[in-house]
C-alpha cells in the first residue's frame, strides 16, 4: 500500500491526476493507492505536521496561491518527510529549484496517462527496493530511515519501543511491539521473543536454555518454554544462509 498525496489548488486538475492514478492502479492488482487531496499548500503541510501524515509520493503543483509547491516542499523536507515529489506545473522556470529540494520528477501539464504511468513503473519498483532495506518510522517528531541490516533487537519498555542498532544508536518510539513485528514480517532474520522482543538472528552470538547472547553484549533471558522454537528457528536460519544440507 501506498499513501499518495495530491496538491492543487484546482479541482479539476485534482480530478484528472486522480483518475489517472486510479486507472493506474487498476491495470496492476498488486498496487494500492490510499489517495488524498489537498487545495493548498498549507492544507498538506498542517496534515503533515498534526496528524503524522507521511505520504510516500506527493504531487504537487508548483503555482499556488499564498505558497509555492517549491516552498512546501523545503518544508516538508524540513520536516523529515523524504516522500517522493513530483512537481505537475505549467511552466519549466521552476526546473533547477525543483531538483534542489529533491523532487523526484517535474512534469508539464497537460499531462499524458503514458508519462505518469512510466513514471510510476520507475518509482514504485525504487520503492519496493527501499522498503526491503529500511523501516520509515516517525521518531521525536522527524521521520527517520533506519537500515533493517542494522537493527539488533527491539524491547518493549512500558507503552514505548527501544530500538537498538549495531553501532550503538538507540531510538524511542510509540508504537506497539505489534506493529514493529508487523513491519519486520518479511524479513527472515527477525523473531519475536516473548512480549518484551524482537531479535535479529544476525546477531546473536550465543544461546542456551535460560538466555540469549547478543553481539553488543546484551543479555535476554528466555521466557519459560521460547528455547526449542528459538533454537529450531536459528539453526534453520543460520543453515540456509549458509547454505549448509
Amino acid at each position: 500500500m501506498y499513501l499518495i498525496a495530491l496538491c492543487d489548488d484546482e479541482e479539476a486538475d485534482l480530478d484528472k491526476t486522480e483518475q489517472m492514478l486510479r486507472a493506474y492502479e487498476n491495470s496492476r492488482p498488486e498496487t494500492e493507492f490510499v489517495i488524498e487531496r489537498f487545495q493548498s499548500a498549507e492544507h498538506l503541510l498542517r496534515r503533515v505536521k498534526e496528524a503524522e501524515y507521511t505520504p510516500d509520493f506527493i504531487l504537487m503543483d508548483i503555482y499556488m496561491p499564498n505558497k509555492l509547491g517549491i516552498e512546501a516542499a523545503c518544508e516538508l523536507r524540513a520536516m523529515g518527510n523524504r516522500g517522493k515529489i513530483i512537481f505537475l506545473t505549467t511552466s519549466r522556470d521552476h526546473a533547477l529549484e525543483a531538483f534542489g529540494v529533491e523532487a523526484s520528477q517535474y512534469l508539464v501539464k497537460p499531462i499524458s496517462s503514458e508519462k505518469l504511468f512510466s513514471v510510476l513503473d520507475r518509482f514504485l519498483a525504487e520503492e519496493e527496493e527501499a522498503r526491503r532495506k529500511y523501516l520509515l518510522l516517525r521518531i521525536e517528531g522527524r521521520i527517520q530511515r533506519i537500515p533493517v541490516s542494522e537493527l539488533v533487537y527491539c524491547e518493549a519498555q512500558g507503552k514505548a519501543q527501544h530500538l537498538y542498532l549495531s553501532d550503538g544508536t538507540q531510538y524511542k518510539l510509540r508504537r506497539t511491539m505489534a506493529e514493529i513485528y508487523e513491519m519486520l514480517a518479511g524479513y527472515r532474520e527477525f523473531v519475536r521473543v516473548g512480549v518484551a522482543y524482537i531479535v535479529n538472528l544476525e546477531y546473536i552470538e550465543s544461546l542456551s536454555t535460560q538466555e540469549i547472547q547478543m553481539d553488543n553484549g546484551k543479555k535476554i533471558f528466555l521466557p519459560r518454554g521460547s528455547y526449542h522454537p528459538l533454537r529450531e528457528r536459528y539453526f534453520n536460519y543460520y543453515c540456509e544462509s549458509n547454505e549448509v544440507l
